[in-house]
């Protein structure tokens, strides 16, 4: 069981109008997108994992969301990015989901990568500089 979350990255994005369903709040699947785009944002800044050309990079190999409160237009979202101990070739990650300038959660979610050889699609070895900025304490 995973315990040990270390806080590495915080975006911001707006809640757009087009995000909410007929039930008048953002779709459950718009939540996935949020964290999709805090991901990216976060492997951006280590130079890794973005490149749809690249020799590796990552896959996700499960994710769930756990909807607390609804979030509806207008506003923008938080989304604070976590990750835990480093397996040889994965990472765990965890998320957490708020309106900017609150400290309620609206949602709370994780997604398992596997760095993976595109070509093969097997199991490689995480970038030293994800296992290094997961590693530090």
């Amino acid at each position: 069981m995973e315990t040990r979350r270390k806080l590495i990255h915080v975006t911001q994005m707006p809640i757009r109008w087009g995000d909410m369903d007929a039930m008048g709040h953002v779709n459950n699947t718009i939540y996935f997108r949020y964290v999709e785009q805090a991901r990216i944002e976060w492997m951006q800044t280590l130079g890794v994992g973005t490149s749809q050309t690249a020799a590796e990079g990552p896959v996700i190999v499960n994710a769930s969301c756990t909807f607390i409160i609804p979030l509806t237009y207008p506003g923008t979202v938080e989304v604070r990015t976590f990750v835990g101990h480093p397996g040889r070739s994965s990472l765990p990650t965890h998320y957490e989901i708020r309106r900017v300038g609150e400290e309620t959660l609206y949602a709370e979610g994780s997604a398992k990568i596997v760095w993976i050889n595109p070509q093969t699609g097997k199991s490689i070895p995480l970038p030293d500089r994800m296992r290094q900025l997961a590693s530090e304490d």
